[in-house]
């Protein structure tokens, strides 16, 4: 059903398992605060399906459920199908990494008896969002020696929080005169992380405290900062929004809703006519690139450990499963937004409760770096939707001359598949707290189940 409203067509039953559905999710993004923690979770997910890490193997055969990591911060599941992968998979890839704050490599220092961590942003956020509002600490610290410790403050109950803090209104007449992007500098995001001093007689000061409290409890030093990779995230769980619970107020929507729909939709189908993969990778919001982003060769690796383990690998094969396959490209669309309606174009925007979103192209302006998508690949799509009585939604992001955005579409693209976007439309993207339809996230968990159980190859 084409730019219709989906939550009309639900009663009671299904309306339940809609509810249910979107539980589990509150679940997963509550925990899964940073690409190592979705990865992490979804591990447990997948293994409670069956799935077992693709060292388990000597070889895979049809209906074999695989599950393959990279760095603790890219996953990818796969079922295999009846049809050899040479002739392409039905794949869902989106990204689990989201705008936040990382800290500094030698970030500790003290001023009139605070402490504070200085912190460099990661991703397009809006920096004044970030001030005067309870902050969690997530992420890991590796030692000389190669020990790993595990940080993680401010989600668990009785664990301590931290801060940005913010001007009072009545001294900030020149702060607020700024424009909004000045209003807070990218280096006035520092965290404030303690201010009690060591004795007295110890004639030292809060950060000396500090590193006690550091030494004592994770068994750190200062300098392990150099290799550590912590995220300064919100604190506190996702939570339902609205007097009828209809919506989800939470970190990281973008773009860990279509992550767990898609992994949940490749574990659900379960063994389909092509190979089917959910592949969930970092490093979006930054360009896609590294070794752990899109733009790396580690998809292609996978795709060619797993053709040799079905025993039908070659360089030519590998290249011929690329070009065929099929894939949505999982990311979240901008919701239109009654309270700012200028920026949007009403025939062409995404509306919450209205189901999953396809965008033919995102962009800027002028369509630049977009993945223009295949008509041919679209009208399947279309088909596949009606046929199993998904609501389904065409958008743009915003209005033309206004902006625009990217997804990992066009890096696949590159690679000759046949790709689209398709994901959930939010509302205050890219902000600490974000908003979805509960009925959004259930139709477009159906509509990756369509579409990994019935895309074929495109003629």
């Amino acid at each position: 059903m084409y730019n219709e409203n989906a939550w009309k067509k639900y009663d009671d039953k299904s309306l339940a398992e809609l509810m249910k559905f979107n539980d589990g999710y509150k679940d997963f993004i509550s925990y899964g605060k940073t690409e190592r923690l979705c990865v992490k979770r979804a591990i447990e997910i997948a293994e409670k399906y069956g799935f077992k890490d693709i060292k388990s193997f000597n070889q895979l055969n049809p209906g074999d459920k695989v599950y393959v990591t990279n760095r603790g911060k890219n996953i990818c599941a796969f079922v295999i199908g009846d049809e050899p992968m040479e002739k392409g998979i039905n794949i869902l890839g989106a990204h689990i990494d989201s705008p936040r704050l990382d800290i500094k490599q030698n970030p500790l220092y003290e001023s009139n008896d605070f402490t504070l961590l200085d912190t460099h942003y990661y991703g397009g956020i809006v920096k004044y969002q970030w001030v005067a509002r309870p902050l969690a600490l997530h992420g890991v610290i590796y030692k000389k020696d190669g020990t790993e410790v595990i940080v993680n403050i401010g989600d668990n109950e009785n664990d301590p929080v931290f801060v940005i803090s913010d001007l009072l209104p009545h001294l900030a007449a020149e702060k607020n005169s700024k424009p909004g992007n000045k209003v807070i500098e990218g280096e006035g995001l520092d965290l404030t992380f303690s201010s009690i001093p060591l004795n007295e007689e110890d004639k030292k000061g809060a950060k000396e405290k500090v590193l006690k409290i550091l030494k004592d409890t994770l068994n750190v030093e200062v300098d392990d900062f150099v290799s550590a990779e912590i995220e300064v995230v919100p604190a506190g769980k996702a939570l339902d929004l609205g007097i009828d619970r209809s919506m989800v107020l939470g970190y990281g929507h973008d773009d860990r809703v279509c992550a767990y729909t898609s992994l949940m939709a490749v574990l659900d189908a379960g063994k389909a006519k092509y190979t089917t993969c959910a592949f969930l990778v970092d490093k979006e919001e930054i360009g896609s690139v590294g070794a752990t982003g899109a733009q790396s060769a580690w998809f292609e690796n996978i795709l060619a450990e797993l053709m040799n383990l079905t025993g039908d690998y070659s360089e030519l094969k590998l290249r011929r499963c690329l070009s065929k396959s099929r894939m949505l490209s999982s990311d979240v669309s901008a919701g239109y937004d009654p309270l700012y309606k200028g920026v949007f174009e009403e025939k062409n925007a995404a509306y919450c409760g209205n189901g999953i979103v396809f965008n033919k192209y995102t962009g800027a302006r002028g369509k630049s770096g977009c993945n223009d998508a295949d008509p041919k690949f679209i009208a399947q799509i279309r088909n596949i939707m009606d046929n199993n009585n998904i609501n389904y939604q065409t958008a743009e992001l915003g209005k033309v001359d206004v902006g625009g955005g990217g997804t990992i579409a066009y890096i696949l693209g590159n690679k000759d598949m046949y790709v689209v976007d398709a994901g959930v439309s939010i509302l205050s993207m890219h902000a600490p707290c974000e908003i979805v339809s509960k009925v959004d996230v259930y139709e477009a968990y159906k509509a990756y189940i369509a579409f990994v159980k019935n895309a074929h190859e495109v003629e």
